[in-house]
């Protein structure tokens, strides 16, 4: 009998699922809303806007002064009015930073200036330069079609001598119809990629792609809440315009406070247990 000792049998390899790093690149996490909290924003800006109303109301004399501007170029030459608009839809959100700069003081206990809230842009000027060049894009392709829409519905470009009656005529209502369709779409996709990425450029240290796509999830993941809010910006924004845009003294510089709640509430600071994480690929 041999003293050899046995030979161990072998054990087959055990493999350990692979377990992946956490994604840092899926973008932040992205709080659940309530349908009511945009009704919330309203109240919180416009609480930021009489803490601070000097320097809001100078953001609300830009906005009128804008408004005034297309109102002027609509009376003496209509042609010029679609690129007049995109050229201050474009603005519209480079002036709400230094509305969000308000509420970001406020809420930090700080006093806002105007000095202060006017030059909040500069230390992410980089970021805030190439997310504005895509909207630029955006809002060229939105001027382009509309183009077409007035080239196709009139063969050729009318000329409505500034009169608004004249262009809301109910045998243009093929136009008007194809005019809205077009530019609630084009109006719906700005809205979806720069509902929170400017608040979230000036307040944290992120690029423009994330800022835009975490936008652009918050209106996929929670199509309601941001439809509420969207609703909301527009009826006020309309009634603003209808006492020849001096609505906006007030409206502009409120909704820019809004926004920067909104961005501020859907945005969560720490994964908590309401947090929810959107998918880095849509």
């Amino acid at each position: 009998m041999s003293d050899a000792p046995e030979p161990t049998p072998e054990v087959p390899a055990v493999y350990q699922p692979y377990v992946p790093e956490p994604n840092v690149s899926a973008g932040p996490l992205l709080n659940r809303l309530s349908v009511a909290a945009p009704f919330g924003w309203l109240r919180q800006g416009w609480q930021d806007l009489w803490r601070a109303p000097s320097v809001s109301l100078f953001f609300g004399v830009c906005f009128f002064v804008m408004g005034l501007a297309v109102l002027l170029v609509f009376k003496h030459a209509p042609l010029y009015t679609l690129a007049l608009c995109a050229g201050f839809l474009l603005l519209g959100p480079f002036l709400c930073l230094g509305v969000y700069q308000v509420s970001r003081r406020l809420e930090r206990g700080g006093i806002p200036t105007l000095d202060d809230a006017m030059g909040a842009w500069m230390p992410r000027i980089g970021q805030i330069a190439i997310f504005g060049a895509v909207l630029l894009v955006l809002e060229m392709l939105w001027g382009r079609a509309s183009l077409v829409v007035f080239a196709v519905s009139f063969q050729g470009m009318p000329d409505f001598a500034g009169s608004i009656q004249k262009l809301l005529d109910p045998q243009n209502l093929n136009f008007i119809v194809a005019y809205l369709a077009v530019g609630s779409l084009f109006a719906g996709l700005i809205f979806a990629f720069s509902v929170i990425a400017m608040p979230m450029l000036l307040d944290r240290d992120t690029d423009a792609v994330t800022a835009g796509l975490a936008s652009f999830k918050l209106c996929l993941t929670q199509p309601l809440v941001m439809f509420v809010w969207g609703v909301l910006i527009t009826s006020l924004i309309v009634l603003a315009m209808l006492p020849y845009f001096l609505g906006l003294l007030i409206v502009g510089p409120w909704l820019g406070h809004a926004t920067w709640h909104a961005y501020r509430e859907a945005l969560a600071t720490d994964a908590a247990p309401e947090a929810v994480t959107t998918p880095a690929a849509l």
